[in-house]
């Protein structure tokens, strides 16, 4: 059995295949981001799942595409986590960029990929090899453009007094904004920058608000200047673009892209279906 699953910081979609790429079943597991959750946490999320506990032993072939993967050392630790859960399985971990890359481009085709999810990230894809300009530091100081991003700009905009007061009244009855509930979230609570992205749907179903388009405007052209203009090729390649936060702002997003003259690719909600192809063409 062969396991393909695709892991953003909310949540993982899992797909087993048999040795002739049947699909077997697909399931969900909340997000297992290595940089934001414990060993513990993430033994837990694996072991509540009915189809992977059940089907563990089963599994020869992991290959895992994940936020927070981006380092040796998180790799690693995953890996080891994966080897105990799947004892008879090879596991290979990747970066979530690497989803996105085989779900959006051809085989030796050039192109900038982002991704806007709950986090962000960008990469230049040489037909073969993943190159990146921009380490990132995690959600606090970083992830422009993502959910996560947009969610901490509505609530600092909420108490620093930014928002319209229509949008704002409509915020507060929409969304729980006690300082304390927010700070037990943040502070105290497992995967804040979920919590943070949580917020998004708001931008999202407010998206023709002027309040709004400002936001998404900015927060996407920022994006643009700190992580796709990075590359030198930027304007010369397709990019393509995956997370649900391109998915629903795609209209908002291709505004800001063709506006930096850049070549719009394909924008996809979730990598998986496309990861699934992928690992069928290797099994054929």
């Amino acid at each position: 059995m062969i396991l393909i699953v695709d892991s953003g910081a909310t949540k993982s979609d899992w797909i087993a295949l048999d040795g002739k790429g049947k699909q077997l079943f697909m399931t969900q597991t909340l997000g297992l981001s290595p940089e934001v959750l414990t060993r513990p946490v993430i033994e837990d999320r694996l072991a509540n799942n009915f189809e992977l506990s059940k089907n563990r032993k089963d599994v020869t072939h992991l290959y895992f595409y994940g936020a927070g993967c981006g380092t040796d050392r998180m790799k690693k630790f995953l890996t080891e986590i994966f080897n105990e859960f799947f004892p008879n399985a090879k596991a290979e971990v990747k970066e979530d960029t690497y989803a996105a890359i085989f779900a959006t481009t051809k085989v030796g085709q050039h192109a900038i990929v982002c991704i806007l999810g709950t986090g962000s990230n960008c990469s230049y894809y040489d037909g073969e090899i993943l190159h990146q300009k921009v380490t990132s530091l995690g959600y606090i100081p970083m992830d422009d453009g993502s959910g996560n991003f947009f969610g901490r700009k509505l609530i600092r905009d909420y108490y620093f007094n930014k928002i319209p007061m229509d949008l704002a009244t409509k915020f507060a009855k929409e969304y729980n904004l006690d300082a304390d509930v927010i700070k037990e979230n943040l502070y105290k609570q497992p995967n804040p920058n979920t919590y943070l992205a949580t917020f998004a749907r708001f931008i999202v179903e407010n998206k023709n608000h002027p309040y709004c388009r400002g936001v998404i405007d900015k927060g996407f052209q920022q994006f643009v200047n700190n992580y796709i203009m990075q590359f030198e090729l930027a304007t010369k390649v397709p990019v393509s673009f995956v997370g649900s936060i391109a998915y629903y702002l795609r209209e908002e997003l291709a505004t800001v892209v063709e506006r930096n003259d850049l070549i719009l690719g394909v924008i996809r909600q979730r990598p998986i279906e496309g990861l699934v192809e992928f690992h069928k063409a290797a099994i054929e």
